[in-house]
């Protein structure tokens, strides 16, 4: 009896078959690590709680001596203006060398000095008010020295007529805020935070768990089956891929329910732009752990290649202008750079695609270049 021999599938449904047994073979080792859920699900939520209540750049409450020298009705009502202000905690100091030692001590971070006659040179338009900090911050004390100089003359404009006095002032300032009104930084390191979570899902955690399959050696017992090395390549990224995005569901989220961060833009535009933020630091994680077949040797490499410059060279804290120019040369190979404009654009000015379209070219032409070599670097051989 002659039995008939299945004809063999087509190689495109055989290729397609193969990746998605590759696709859940990775998916059960995720849900069996819990190091993957934690990284993934748990760590997210936590970096973004953590920096959006821990990390601001704005100043409240902020502890400083009062030297009011004399009792005069104007001294004590600017005085006054300091208490009520948010943004200062005023203690009142006899002399300034009592204040000195406070300042010393760091028991306060500024001075505000309203020296003897202050009524009398104010009617006269020649009042003085020293505001003293100690440099050692600077950009702090540079928002201290503002704060206080703005509620001095807010104070001036309302009580000059009071007092008698005619406010002229040289020039009348008018401001706009359009993006971010309430002046809160929150606003904007917030949407930042989603290119350090999508980072440790993308290039750490996907350098950390392949590098370990090479040391287990369960990329050799890979190697032997019929599977290519594009479909390895598929089958670690779609998992991790989806992790990521689960990722970015979660940010976005706490983003606008916890911490109030207006989303303007679209957000199927917001997904598109964290898909191809994803794909280049999947990219660069299976590049390193390519090369760096070894846990600690990977993590370190991974470290130093993209998280630390996604925190310090992609303008999500600092101001990418006032570094050296060296260094902002260096800044326009950070992936995480671009994926920050886009950020902030779509969450707080919407999408303005004068900005996203450039930004966006450069991650795809990114993506596209890493995998390329990451395809070009994972052969299925053992030396």
């Amino acid at each position: 009896m002659n039995v008939p021999i299945p004809n063999p599938p087509p190689p495109a449904f055989a290729s397609l078959r193969r990746t998605l047994a590759l696709v859940y073979k990775e998916s059960v080792q995720i849900l069996r690590d819990p190091s993957s859920i934690a990284i993934s699900i748990v760590l997210p939520i936590v970096l973004i709680v953590l920096f959006g209540y821990g990390l601001s750049l704005d100043i409240q409450q902020v502890p400083i001596a009062l030297v009011v020298e004399g009792s005069s009705p104007a001294a004590t009502s600017l005085a006054g203006s300091f208490r009520l202000t948010r943004y200062f905690n005023p203690q009142t100091v006899p002399t300034l060398h009592a204040a000195e030692i406070l300042l010393q001590q760091r028991r306060v971070l500024g001075i505000v000095w309203i020296r003897q006659g202050f009524s009398r040179d104010f009617q006269a338009r020649r009042a003085r008010v020293a505001v003293l900090v100690p440099g050692a911050d600077v950009n702090r004390d540079r928002l201290i020295q503002g704060y206080a100089t703005s509620v001095i003359q807010q104070w001036s404009q309302q009580h000059a007529g009071r007092l008698g006095v005619v406010w002229q002032p040289g020039a009348t300032l008018e401001s706009r805020v359009w993006f971010n009104d309430a002046m809160r930084s929150r606003l904007f390191l917030v949407p930042g935070v989603i290119v350090l979570v999508m980072t440790l899902i993308g290039a750490l955690m996907t350098a950390l768990v392949v590098s370990r399959e090479w040391e287990r050696g369960t990329m050799e017992s890979l190697f032997v089956t019929p599977v290519r090395a594009g479909e390895i390549l598929l089958g670690k990224t779609i998992p991790y891929f989806m992790l990521g995005m689960i990722g970015l569901a979660l940010c976005i989220f706490s983003a606008t329910v916890l911490f109030k961060v207006p989303l303007i833009g679209s957000v199927w535009v917001l997904a598109f732009a964290s898909g191809l933020y994803l794909l280049v630091a999947l990219a660069l994680g299976l590049l390193i752990s390519t090369v760096a077949k070894n846990q600690f040797v990977a993590i370190q490499v991974a470290m130093l290649v993209t998280f630390l410059p996604a925190f310090i060279l992609s303008g999500f804290i600092f101001d990418l202008r006032s570094m050296p120019s060296f260094i902002q040369a260096v800044t326009f190979v950070v992936p995480a750079r671009y994926y920050v404009a886009i950020l902030q654009t779509i969450f707080l000015a919407g999408d303005v695609w004068a900005v996203l379209l450039p930004n966006g070219a450069v991650l795809l032409a990114m993506a596209v270049v890493l995998l390329a070599l990451t395809r070009a670097k994972t052969r299925k051989r053992l030396l």
